[in-house]
Formats: structure tokens, sequence, C-alpha cells
């Protein structure tokens, strides 16, 4: 058997096959995927940087913080229906993908309309909370509020992409979001550049891209229906209780450890915006740079927990070794490139979204900090899909408070008010919030409990 896609089946076999070309051939669409999804945030950081300076780019970053709250519960929930439809898919069990299916894109729609109304709702609340300079508050509550419609649209996208990767397949996904990325940089030139919208411009660019991909993947959903045994018909709205027990023992503490990531970030984004509009210009960059670089890791992660629960499911341990050690030894490779850029190349990095001398200054200093970021997640990321594909979701849990909030907030108090760093500090925290979750991870695969853990 081969891991090709034929005519009769949907996605890839990753239970057969060499090791790093399944690795390579599931990933790839994967890191892409998420480079363009990057890509088309980072157009709107610098259009908005163009066009209305640091305050316009403190408020595009600011206002998007509902966005970058919930849309971790989306990926978690995502990424509990990916594991257990790996599981399924490993174990040769089809039959069952349809019920996992429908519960989990009910589930995600229901949660999807509840954070749309608050964000609406809340918004200036938030931005408050935020401590979002004056001068940038008016464009980052239009952001906000206008961004918060689109919610639903990213949930829908990520419970269809999570169905899809589960079943090995990862470059639907990645037609889905080369259109969103399309449409929002043709979109964004006008409403920002010609029509002079201002931040409002970006966020309606954004929403529209984002319905547009939820449609295109729920069309290529309805179009494999014979091999995915999927009926867009009826689909949305049946929820299965054996079902929605299992992905909700995954979801909750995948989506509460993501929603204490974002929390902890949200409480460094407020201290370090209280010094003002340079360090938090800075940070905004800083933050958007940092997402870039953890798409490959993230990548290599996602993947490998979808094989890994493939792998588990048909009862192939010593193959779930071999992933890992593969996945490790690409991921570390890849950060020590990354690492090595942003230490030789910090300013004209920094220069692409900001022309302003103080912050290429902190510019610089924070992408040397960063490295030990990329570095740190790099080596997580074979390990920790481990926890993730066998289930192991009360670990994850514990991994997600550590990283999210003892390690990060306390790093950064003890650097910031210990040490006496100032912005610096937080910069520092984030950097090696990792270390101890990254050896939890590594005992937890060097132990090998995971061998035993499945969800069928």
């Amino acid at each position: 058997m081969t891991n090709n896609i034929d005519s009769k089946k949907l996605g890839l076999d990753l239970t057969e096959g060499p090791v790093f070309k399944s690795l390579a051939v599931f990933t790839v669409p994967i890191i892409l995927s998420g480079l363009i999804q990057q890509l088309y945030s980072v157009v709107d950081l610098i259009m908005i940087g163009k066009f209305l300076g640091s305050a316009g780019t403190v408020g595009v970053s600011a206002g998007g913080e509902v966005s970058d709250l919930v849309t971790p519960v989306a990926l978690a929930f995502s990424s509990a229906g990916q594991i257990y439809v790996a599981q399924i898919a490993g174990g040769k069990r089809k039959e069952r993908i349809r019920s996992a299916a429908e519960t989990l894109l009910s589930m995600m729609m229901i949660l999807a309309c509840a954070f749309m109304l608050a964000g609406v709702a809340f918004h200036r609340q938030i931005l408050a909370l935020l401590n979002c300079p004056e001068d940038a508050m008016g464009q980052a509550a239009v952001y906000m509020w206008i961004t918060a419609l689109g919610i639903p649209f990213v949930f829908g996208y990520n419970a269809v992409c999570g169905i899809l990767r589960g079943m090995g397949e990862s470059k639907g996904p990645l037609y889905f979001i080369i259109l969103a990325a399309l449409v929002n940089i043709f979109l964004d030139v006008p409403f920002v550049a010609l029509f002079h919208w201002g931040a409002a411009g970006t966020a309606v660019a954004t929403v529209i891209a984002q319905l547009l991909s939820f449609l295109a993947a729920v069309f290529f959903l309805h179009r494999h229906k014979e091999q995915s045994g999927l009926e867009l018909k009826g689909l949305a709205f049946r929820i299965n209780r054996r079902d929605l027990k299992v992905l909700l023992g995954l979801g909750i503490p995948q989506a509460v450890r993501t929603s204490l990531v974002r929390v902890s970030m949200f409480w460094v984004n407020m201290h370090v915006n209280a010094y003002g509009v340079v360090a938090a210009a800075t940070n905004s960059i800083g933050n958007k740079l940092q997402k870039f670089t953890d798409i490959f890791s993230g990548a290599l992660q996602q993947a490998a927990a979808v094989i890994i629960g493939q792998n588990l499911g048909a009862g192939k341990q010593e193959r779930v070794k071999k992933f890992v050690w593969c996945t490790f030894m690409s991921a570390v490779g890849t950060a020590a490139l990354i690492s090595a850029v942003f230490v030789l190349f910090p300013k004209p990095i920094f220069g692409i979204f900001s022309g302003d001398r103080e912050v290429l200054e902190l510019g610089t200093v924070y992408l040397r900090i960063m490295t030990a970021h990329i570095l740190w997640s790099a080596a997580i990321a074979a390990f920790q899909a481990v926890v993730v594909g066998s289930g192991f979701a009360s670990l994850n849990f514990v991994i997600g408070i550590l990283d999210g909030v003892l390690c990060k907030v306390g790093l950064s108090v003890l650097f910031v008010y210990g040490m006496g760093l100032g912005a610096v500090g937080f910069f520092a925290g984030t950097a090696w919030s990792r270390a101890l979750p990254t050896v939890i991870c590594f005992l937890y695969f060097y132990r090998g409990r995971w061998a035993k853990r499945k969800l069928l």
C-alpha cells in the first residue's frame, strides 16, 4: 500500500510508506497554509504601518485581540476532531467519521455564535483592559468589532480542516487559505490606500476572506462526499453523545490551555503597552514575526500529531517513534536557520514594518531574545505531538498551565521586577516559557506510556 491519493480515497494513509516522505508530503501543505495565512495578516500590518503609522499598527494589533483570544479555541476543538478522526481512520473504522464530523461542526458553530456576540458587545471594555493607547483607540475599536463578525467563519473553516486533516488530507486546506489570502490582499489595497478606510478597511477585507475560505472548505467537503462518506445535507446540526464526550474530553483542556496562553500574552501586551507607543509597536511587530516563525514548528507538531494518531489507531508504536525523531530533527534544523537570520539581519527585518528609528533599535533586541523562543518551540514540537496524538488531554492541559501562566508570567515578573529590565523583561519571559514544558513532554515520550493510549 502506498500513501498516494487515488480516485477512491480522500487523503493519505499515514500508517504506510517511508517515514520522512510521509511526514514531508503531509506537512508541507500545512506549512504553506500557515505561511500564507500569516502573509495576509502581515499585509494588513504593512498597509496600516505605511498609511497610518505606529498608532495604526498598535490599533490593528490591539483590535485583533478578540480574534486572537477565540481563534485558539477554534483550533483546540479542530485539533480534538483532527486527532479523533485520525485514530478512527488509522483503525479503519470509517463508518464513525461521519458521526464525529457532524458533532464537531455543530458544537463549533454554537460556540462561534456565542463568541461573536460577546466580541461585538464588549469590544471597548476589552480594549480598556488592554491599556490600548488613546491615540490608537479609534482604529482598534472599529477593527475589533468588525473582525468579531467573522468568528463563525473561522470556526467553521477550522472544523472542516480538522476533519480533512484527520483523514490525511492536507492539500485541501491549503487551497482554501490561498483563496483567502488572494482575496484579502486584493481588497486591502483599495480599502486602505484608495478609500482610506484605515483599520476598518483591513478588517472588512479579512472578514470577506474568512467567509470565502469557509465556503470553499464546505464546497470541498461536499464535492468529495463519495470518498469521505460525508454528506453536506443535514451534516451541521447532529450531535452524537459518544462523539461529543470524546471531543469535549480532548477539546476543553486544549481550549483552556490555548486560552491561557492567549490570556498570558494579553497580560504581557497590556503591560508592554503601558511603556508607550515605541514599546507597543515593537511588541506588535515582534508578535507578528513570532507567529510567523511558529508556523514551522507548529505545522510539524500538527502533522506529527495526526500521523501519531493514525499509527496508534493502527497499533504501530515503533513507527510512531521514528516519526517523533524525524519531526524533532526537522523542527530544530529549521529553527536554527531562522534564528541565524534574526540575529544577523534584525533591522532590515523590522524595517519592513516600520521606519521609526526607536522601534528598529528595540526590535533588534526583541529578535535576539526571541531566538530562545524559536529554539524551544522547535524542541517541544515532536514530543508534544505525542501528547496530543495519543489523546492525553490532561497532560496537555498541565503543559498549557506551565507555558501559558506559570512560566510566562512568572519569568516575566522575575525579569521585569526582579532584574529591572522593563519592557525587555516581558520579551525574555515569553522567550523562555517553553523550556520546562519541553522537558516534561520529552519525559512522557521517553517513558513510553503513550503506546497504550487509544480513544477508540
